[in-house]
């Protein structure tokens, strides 16, 4: 009897799971807070302060680093507005930028749902949800939730060995909404450029022979590069939780060389591939184990037939 209790308790975790997942994705999207938190990767921690603002249907929200170079954003509904520090270099409306709803009965597919136990965060109480990857091409999620918001209060990213890869976690949390002058960026902050005309979203003119199961493109975009003019195919793939880039340039006989690193949970895999078109690198970079990186690059294959 005992095993058997602890059988069909399975089934009740896992929609508890579900349940808990359905209201993180509605706190991003409705509650207001504020709040200051820690973020790790690497070895390396940084503080950050955070106002969230959710009115009139829009989502208001500004970061502030505390500690080493000044680095702030605004964004409204996802799109970048301003940068300031280091961000400036290659931030804009990337597709990245956008917000997204979690779908648990899509994660369900790739992931184990459950709720492991309970935590203390930020002098909150919270609920742990673990999302273990079923496959070893993406990492496994520990998300411990707000009780009373269903808000991310500590995010740990593990590899398969359950070693920590990157957190995240509140070290104060206020759900009052924040005024007009918490979400004033400062002078610093500048403005990003909105050029439709530099980024342009198309029909994919790439596919990739091999896809990790459940990956699917989520956007295709062509940009100019400001430095080279050569246009870069951008494409974006996600699992609905992770999610990868893959930048593909032509060389134009361009001395370019294969790398592979790995920076905490990010692989970035650079590889030159012989196309129709010539000599391009195919250039993967996403929250994905780098040997899942590596075969998804040298998959890439053009749709397009060279011309004669």
């Amino acid at each position: 009897m005992l095993l058997l209790g602890g059988w069909c308790a399975i089934p009740a975790h896992a929609d508890e799971a579900q349940d808990w997942l359905n209201r993180l994705s509605q706190a991003e999207q409705q509650q207001s807070f504020q709040g200051t938190f820690v973020y790790e990767r690497n070895g390396s921690f940084s503080t950050h302060n955070i106002w969230h603002r959710v009115q009139d249907g829009k989502v208001r929200e500004r970061l502030l680093q505390l500690d080493g170079s000044a680095q702030e954003v605004l964004r409204i509904d996802g799109h970048t507005q301003c940068v300031s520090g280091s961000l400036i270099a290659g931030l804009g409306n990337t597709p990245d930028g956008t917000s997204r709803t979690l779908d648990p009965q899509k994660l369900k597919n790739w992931y184990d749902l459950a709720v492991i136990g309970k935590s203390r965060v930020a002098g909150r109480q919270a609920v742990i949800v673990a999302l273990t990857p079923k496959d070893q091409h993406r990492y496994g999620f520990e998300l411990h939730l707000d009780k009373e918001t269903g808000l991310p209060l500590k995010s740990l990213l593990l590899n398969d060995k359950g070693q920590l890869l990157e957190r995240f976690q509140f070290t104060r949390l206020n759900v009052a909404a924040p005024t007009d002058g918490d979400l004033q960026a400062s002078a610093e902050c500048k403005a990003v450029a909105q050029d439709p005309a530099k980024v342009v979203a198309v029909k994919a003119a790439w596919h990739s022979d091999w896809l990790p199961p459940g990956f699917e493109l989520s956007s295709s975009v062509v940009r100019k590069d400001p430095d080279t003019q050569v246009q870069v195919n951008s494409l974006m793939y996600d699992d609905g939780l992770a999610r990868f880039s893959v930048f593909l340039e032509p060389l134009n006989g361009a001395n370019a060389t294969d790398t592979r690193t790995q920076l905490g949970p990010t692989a970035a895999v650079s590889r030159r591939l012989t196309t129709p078109q010539g000599e391009m690198m195919v250039t993967v970079v996403g929250e994905i184990p780098i040997g899942t990186a590596e075969r998804i690059a040298l998959s890439m294959r053009s749709d397009v037939t060279a011309t004669q």
